[in-house]
């Protein structure tokens, strides 16, 4: 983890940390949850081969995923082109274990019993590809220590 990112863990709730069925959870929140948080989310599904239950929304969501970081991902064979952006609720943070927060600020509910993390990562909005890449591999990273953290091994390929 870099020194950008900073970790909260609140008290454990009594039922574990893992979804009905048994596996983890974990929420990306950005402002629009067109870009960094569609990423992220896009990377811990194929990473995790589906041991992760997966959610991503946004305080102020866009319209449409950001077609840049659409192409980003494609570029490490990953499809996140039939996402959409979605409103950030109190039950999607209730309903996950991990919160992963990219800018969001204070907007993001707070529960005990939840993971909370923010990644400060540089917003991809407005960028050309060469500006989007580097964020890219940055989450990827994050996303490979945050299933370590979850104690899932990588199954996905998605080289950056």
């Amino acid at each position: 983890m870099t020194e950008s990112a900073t970790t909260h863990q609140t008290t454990p709730t009594p039922d574990g940390d893992a979804t009905a069925d048994g596996r983890p959870s974990a929420l990306f929140v950005c402002v629009h949850n067109a870009g960094r948080s569609q990423m992220a989310a896009g990377f811990l599904r194929h990473l995790s081969g589906g041991a992760v239950e997966v959610r991503s929304a946004g305080s102020m969501p866009a319209d449409q995923i950001n077609p840049v970081a659409v192409e980003a991902m494609l570029e490490v064979g990953i499809d996140i082109r039939d996402e959409s952006p979605k409103v950030l609720t109190t039950e999607a943070v209730q309903a996950s274990d991990a919160v992963i927060t990219m800018g969001c600020g204070d907007v993001c509910p707070v529960f005990p019993g939840k993971r909370y993390e923010d990644w400060a990562l540089a917003d991809p909005a407005g960028q050309g590809i060469d500006a989007v890449r580097p964020i890219r591999d940055e989450i990827r990273g994050r996303v490979l220590t945050l299933l370590a953290q979850l104690g899932v091994e990588p199954v996905g390929t998605a080289t950056a």
